[in-house]
């Protein structure tokens, strides 16, 4: 059975952040992942995860501005400077918290930056960040994002992360393969899943097309648990959905309950 990795930005959202990590770990989560922790110093979101004895599977590199519009800033030329003081304070956390793996936003490309300019910063940007945390034993992954949620991303399928992940050619790259956002940008998820497994560092799941519980929507998601098993990925499976009526309410889905 897949390792489940409760998406704490996402869900127990009935209550205040640092008081989901125990309901989650009550609903048999022993895994957590979350979106951005800034708003809340180290120190407190580790003790919380100590407290409950879980594992932080995965977050995310601060992003910018995020109520601007900002979806990171790893590809966009310019923005170098502020992308590294990012990385600093993304290496804070993840010490504290004993994480493995973090997310590196690529951002939402401005109209007037050509898409060589955008790869070639997104690929050195990638570089120094990996760089900056290999020494800690930690992966930095990259996501691409559909065109209907985010347009103007950087990367929206997992060819082009593909290319930046070779491109950038460091050891503690890699991907990360979210079912809902291939989905839409075209589907064939079983082929596309055992394609980029020898690359694949983190696996997030949800319904299509609303984004709820995974036994809402049109994907198979029993069948393609049986895959990852079957092709030998032991790695997180982050559940980044929206419940439609309570968390709890809707855990109907997961194996075993």
């Amino acid at each position: 059975m897949p390792n489940f990795a409760a998406n704490l930005t996402l869900m127990f959202n009935e209550v205040p952040f640092l008081d989901r990590f125990k309901l989650a770990k009550d609903c048999g989560f022993n895994a957590v992942e979350f979106l951005f922790p800034y708003d809340f110093s180290a120190a407190e979101v580790a003790e919380k995860l100590h407290k409950s004895g879980q594992t932080l599977a995965l977050f995310n590199l601060p992003p910018g501005d995020w109520s601007a519009g900002d979806k990171g800033m790893a590809a966009i030329p310019g923005r170098e400077q502020e992308f590294q003081d990012t990385v600093g304070v993304a290496l804070e956390y993840a010490r504290a918290f004993k994480s493995k793996t973090v997310h590196m936003m690529a951002g939402i490309i401005p109209g007037a930056v050509g898409v060589e300019a955008a790869f070639e910063a997104y690929v050195t940007n990638y570089q120094y960040c990996a760089d900056a945390f290999v020494d800690d034993g930690i992966d930095v992954i990259i996501e691409p994002l559909n065109t209907r949620d985010v347009p103007g991303y950087m990367i929206s399928k997992n060819s082009s992360a593909h290319s930046v992940i070779a491109a950038t050619s460091r050891p503690n790259v890699g991907l990360q393969f979210d079912f809902y956002h291939v989905q839409i940008m075209g589907g064939d998820l079983a082929i596309q899943f055992e394609t980029y497994m020898d690359i694949t560092k983190h696996v997030q799941i949800a319904g299509v097309p609303e984004r709820f519980e995974p036994n809402v929507g049109e994907i198979n998601y029993p069948y393609l648990f049986d895959l990852m098993d079957r092709v030998g990925y032991d790695g997180y499976v982050g559940c980044e959905y929206k419940p439609q009526n309570g968390t709890e309410a809707g855990l109907g889905w997961m194996p075993g309950r």
